[in-house]
């Protein structure tokens, strides 16, 4: 089925203005085309379980820009990006910041490094490697992560990855409450902030963790 692109720039702009982004007409137009290039190569590969672009906006783009007011510091890194989430679309809207996008995934790890490359994004690096071996050589200020395991196991994770001061920034669904219940969050004091994306029904939530 042919893409309707103009209604996809439409959506785009109105979730935008919901959330009260100002992006440049470049960066806009580099979101659409991300978007092009992950629907693109989704035909071919396993990317992403949304499939149509104009259901990709919210799902993708305007649920990843949401927690942009939350990302601090001048390097953040995603954690298990997969095709390049929330990372890409976060660069896109803040050119001033690095950001390192993680994965073990040696597929999808081709995939970003061929839409940094496409999009001239010289605020990325795409990094293939296991969390638990991924010894960088500066720690972030910002860790963001979008349904990878439980915030238990990320919190963990973190800690030794994550500036001081840092803060992790988990993207989590429903489930939230129930996780923030287990006994290793006990000493992280997570403040959860609640996520209106447009065109996105369904709880959404981000859990703060900050390392001091």
């Amino acid at each position: 089925m042919e893409v309707d692109w103009e209604e996809v720039r439409r959506r785009l702009d109105c979730g935008l203005g919901r959330l009260r982004l100002e992006l440049s007409a470049e960066q806009r137009a580099a979101l659409v085309e991300y978007l092009r290039l992950l629907a693109r190569w989704s035909r071919s590969y396993n990317l992403t379980a949304v499939r149509e672009p104009l259901e990709m906006v919210p799902r993708h783009l305007l649920d990843s820009l949401s927690i942009l007011p939350y990302v601090r510091g001048d390097e953040a890194l995603d954690l298990g990006t997969g095709a390049g989430l929330p990372g890409i679309p976060l660069a896109i809207a803040a050119p001033q910041r690095r950001f390192v996008l993680l994965d073990s995934n040696g597929k999808k790890i081709r995939f970003v490094r061929q839409a940094v490359w496409s999009l001239g994004l010289d605020n990325v690096v795409a990094v293939q490697a296991r969390l638990d071996a991924y010894r960088p050589p500066r720690k972030f200020a910002t860790i963001v992560v979008r349904a990878l395991a439980s915030l238990a196991a990320l919190h963990a994770a973190a800690a030794g990855l994550a500036a001081r001061p840092g803060r992790l920034l988990a993207m989590k669904g429903p489930a939230a409450r129930a996780e923030l219940a287990d006994p290793g969050l006990t000493d992280a004091a997570p403040v959860t902030h609640a996520l209106q994306v447009p065109f996105l029904e369904g709880a959404r939530h981000l859990i703060e963790i900050r390392y001091d």
